[in-house]
């Protein structure tokens, strides 16, 4: 189970647990939820009656709903195996991506580099991945010496639109004075550098801009993008590993991610 099929991270880490699952013999099916509640927990009903041998639920999302747990725990009743991809409180084994020292280091690179007026174009906070970016964030920049008060949190959809049509307002603003801007993805960051180009500002000249993930269009775009490369095809390939796997004690493995430098960002005075 996935929120969003048609996201280029989501995509990566599907197709290697596809690889992964082959490999050991095991077919990978994939049922898309959009991240709603009613929907995933149905998603496992329906499921529970086709018997799969492990279940791996990939989500943005705060996993936290009763009817979900409720269909979780009968499943695993019934001899299934649950893996969750993402932050859970859930008794189950879990893959997590270090989303906050992923934008923690980001944050800190953009402070070291000179940059003194920041905007962060971020989702709402009900998605706990965006959640802890935007605090690593404000984490890396404060711990750089950038003023509380010179950090603007925009929040936006998290896909190229999104991040085109925050940037597009920033623009009507005079950029609000912004030295940066830090996308909470790759694709909210392509976005941006988009309406920037639209608008005559030459990044990063004008402005710099990052991204985090380091999706395959990251490093085609012009400028190439500098972003936290994110292991999302390991978190793919660990949870079919676990899945198939056995283990008494739910496991828990968080992956750390790189910082990749590129064209998109310069040194500020």
């Amino acid at each position: 189970m996935a929120d969003d099929l048609t996201t280029p991270s989501m995509g990566m880490v599907v197709a290697a647990m596809e690889r992964e699952a082959r490999t050991a013999g095991a077919f990978v099916t994939v049922s898309s939820t959009m991240a709603a509640s009613e929907r995933q927990s149905e998603t496992v009903r329906v499921l529970r009656s086709l018997r799969p041998r492990a279940l791996v639920l990939t989500s943005s999302r705060y996993l936290d709903d009763e009817r979900l747990a409720k269909e979780l725990a009968a499943y695993e009743r019934e001899g299934g195996r649950v893996v969750i991809v993402g932050h859970t409180d859930l008794a189950y084994d879990s893959i997590n991506l270090d989303n906050h020292g992923a934008a923690r280091s980001m944050g800190a690179f953009v402070a070291e580099t000179g940059h003194r007026r920041v905007v962060i174009l971020t989702g709402g906070r009900e998605m706990r991945n965006m959640a802890e970016r935007t605090d690593g964030f404000v984490a890396g920049l404060r711990a750089g010496g950038v003023a509380e008060r010179d950090i603007r949190i925009v929040r936006c959809k998290v896909d190229r639109q999104g991040g085109f049509e925050a940037a597009r307002a920033l623009v009507a603003e005079g950029t609000a004075g912004a030295q940066a801007v830090l996308a909470s993805n790759d694709a909210v960051a392509i976005g941006a550098m988009s309406a920037f180009r639209e608008a005559g500002l030459s990044v990063p000249e004008d402005i710099s801009v990052t991204g985090i993930d380091d999706i395959p269009l990251a490093s085609d775009v012009t400028p190439r993008l500098t972003t936290v490369a994110l292991p999302l095809a390991q978190s793919g390939v660990e949870a079919i590993r676990f899945a198939l796997g056995d283990a008494q004690a739910p496991r828990r493995l968080i992956l750390e991610g790189r910082m990749v430098v590129r064209d998109s960002t310069q040194a500020r005075p």
